[in-house]
């Protein structure tokens, strides 16, 4: 079956990084044919299409299953065109969001942390999307925020949580705040126990959400899956990439899991922002916007597509061992000299590859 991927442009540095993604992810680099559809999210376009240019990317997300976005701008103003991500979630049954620290060879994360670290996270409702009103109390003025989860979403999160952790031979670690919120965050916390009694041969360690942030600062080293809230996660996720040495070091990946725990559509992008500062330098990291086109190609069933997903990897990954990096890591290359490091080493495993006997 042809396989489609929505390739959802957007701005600034976003849009660049975008760019060099897709160098890499050329069916003549990879070996793997594939129709990219693309889809303009810059804030522009947004604003001239009212939005209509975001629907149109998620149905046709919907429709062919693969995405790879861009990073976008959200506007602060009110009445404008809000945040394109939120709207993809919503429009495609994202439940989802995923996104795993991991070391980067060469690299002396902080700390003792050596195994990968996973933040799964809510992709919906939460502080995300709630109601808020001010109110006027004499001389005082109140804000007030109605916020939201569902037990379904909780026990997406909370079983797929588990299950990663069973492929990453790791621990499920931390939670919500349950002790403050025991009918909010209690439910998600409820059903985290009710998945560890579903996977009794995965390690499971409870902890509060302050005390993850603390804890996650003197690890041992162990891999560790974190399920989270849908706030929660996203400022985690932040500090683990961090912990790692860069936020452009891991891609992200937002899931459309339904009730039966099947994924039907995946979208793949970095988890940074557009970066303004950097635009135009042929300065800014592109590992996580490559890793998240190996990521995407991970959920392809074919076994072309899979085979281009770990050439990706492995030479991202290898181009940052052998000194070659951008100066977030504490190197000299230029966005593209890195780019065209990842390429040629592409190139080189999948002609290795295709040399060997099968083993």
């Amino acid at each position: 079956m042809p396989v489609h991927i929505v390739v959802m442009e957007g701005d600034q540095t976003g849009q660049e990084l975008l760019e060099e993604a897709m160098r890499v992810l050329s069916p003549s680099v990879i070996r793997f044919e594939y129709t990219p559809l693309y889809f303009d999210l810059s804030l522009e376009n947004r604003r001239d299409t009212q939005n209509q240019v975001v629907v149109e990317a998620a149905e046709a997300l919907r429709t062919h299953g693969f995405g790879l976005k861009a990073a976008t701008i959200t506007p602060e103003g009110e009445g404008d065109v809000g945040s394109p991500n939120a709207m993809l979630r919503e429009l495609t049954g994202g439940r989802v969001i995923v996104r795993t620290g991991r070391r980067l060879p060469g690299i002396r994360p902080l700390v003792g942390i050596h195994g990968p670290i996973s933040v799964v996270r809510m992709a919906v409702d939460d502080a995300y999307g709630a109601e808020e009103w001010r109110e006027q109390r004499g001389d005082d003025e109140i804000a007030y925020r109605t916020e939201k989860i569902s037990r379904a979403t909780c026990r997406i999160v909370a079983e797929f949580s588990f299950r990663l952790a069973k492929r990453m031979g790791a621990k499920v670690f931390g939670g919500p705040k349950f002790t403050v919120s025991p009918v909010y965050e209690g439910m998600f916390k409820e059903e985290m126990d009710a998945a560890a009694r579903r996977h009794p041969d995965v390690p499971y360690e409870p902890q509060l959400i302050d005390a993850t942030y603390a804890l996650l600062l003197g690890t041992t080293g162990e891999s560790l899956v974190i399920p989270s809230l849908n706030r929660d996660g996203d400022c985690l996720s932040d500090l683990v990439m961090q912990l790692f040495g860069t936020i452009a070091g891991a891609e992200s990946l937002m899931l459309a899991i339904d009730n039966d725990m099947e994924v039907r559509a995946v979208m793949a992008e970095a988890p940074h922002g557009t970066a303004p500062a950097l635009q135009g330098k042929n300065i800014a990291n592109p590992l996580a916007m490559i890793l998240a086109g190996a990521a995407l190609l991970s959920y392809v069933d074919d076994p072309a597509a899979k085979k281009a997903s770990r050439a990706i990897y492995e030479a991202a990954l290898g181009t940052v061992r052998a000194g070659v990096r951008t100066p977030d890591l504490g190197g000299s290359a230029t966005t593209t000299e890195f780019t065209d490091e990842v390429i040629r080493r592409v190139e080189e495993r999948l002609d290795v590859w295709e040399a060997l006997p099968a083993i």
